[in-house]
């Protein structure tokens, strides 16, 4: 059994936890809230991005010479899989649900037979893909230095993609990220951005319009744009996932400290009490002898 002074030092120890990860808690909340607004705001920009694409392709006639950006390369053989994730931890499942997710297709990927090769953005995500699918991995980016990712980084991550597409290193790019749904549920995602895949769920579109120049032209120029607003919609959406999964861990280490600060001081207080009856025991019988 642990003497006072060992208890004494766990609960202290204990508490100090606790102090830390309440301040990790508020700090979350406040980041969060920013980030949610960031996230909702970029939503309906991006969806638009996609209709205005996708009114393009249905508008188009000579489907032999479009854009491959758009009607992908006929075959789906070569897969490129853009893992967006954290770079910090200490925020639940965020990360792994991530990697999770992305880890089902890969498997599915190898079992039909086809080329994998995986993009990671953030160190959490390449160091837990790195021990099983290190071989796969032809590009890691993180972004340990900055405050505040912003468009520029996604560009730069869209310019690296559409370099491997023009180059014929892949078919098809998803891109795997976290939906930020509420402080406790962010829904693990896989969006197909080469070739553009129209949503399943999506309603019929209802608005059409008349482009000029010519379609081709116009997709040159707006496709890579798209490509890099998806991708930071994706880094938006993790941004509030990876706060509101932190606040809700950080909630329940401050809670679990807390019930462990109770375990121990009770642990305490029988000890001390049982040092003290010993004391008066050998008191007692010490005078008793005499």
């Amino acid at each position: 059994m642990p003497s006072l002074d060992d208890l004494k030092k766990r609960i202290s120890s204990v508490k100090s936890t606790q102090k830390i990860t309440k301040a990790m808690k508020m700090v979350a909340a406040a980041k969060l809230r920013k980030a949610q607004e960031s996230a909702e705001k970029g939503r309906p920009f991006s969806e638009k991005m996609n209709n205005i694409i996708l009114n393009l392709s249905s508008s188009i006639s000579d489907k032999e010479n479009a854009s491959k950006f758009l009607v992908g390369t006929g075959k789906d053989d070569v897969q490129l899989c853009v893992v967006i994730t954290a770079d910090r931890g200490l925020c639940g499942g965020f990360n792994t649900n991530i990697c999770k997710k992305a880890k089902n297709d890969f498997e599915n990927i190898i079992k039909q037979g086809k080329t994998l090769k995986i993009f990671t953005v953030g160190s959490k995500g390449h160091d837990q893909l790195k021990r099983a699918y290190g071989s796969y991995i032809i590009e890691n980016l993180n972004f340990k230095g900055f405050k505040k990712i912003t468009y520029k980084e996604a560009e730069e991550i869209g310019k690296k993609i559409i370099k491997l597409f023009n180059e014929n290193k892949f078919d098809v790019c998803k891109i795997y990220y976290n939906k930020f749904k509420n402080v406790i549920t962010q829904i693990p995602q896989a969006q197909q951005i080469i070739p553009i895949e129209k949503n399943k769920e999506e309603k019929k579109l209802e608005n059409f319009y008349e482009f000029e120049p010519e379609e081709n032209e116009i997709l040159e120029d707006l496709f890579p744009r798209n490509i890099s607003t998806q991708i930071f919609k994706a880094i938006l959406e993790n941004a509030a996932s990876e706060q509101g999964s932190r606040m809700t861990a950080m909630d329940n280490a401050t809670r679990n400290a807390g019930d462990l600060v109770d375990k121990l001081t009770i642990t305490f207080n029988r000890s001390r009490q049982a040092a003290i009856t010993k004391e008066l025991i050998e008191i007692i019988s010490g005078a008793e002898s005499l």
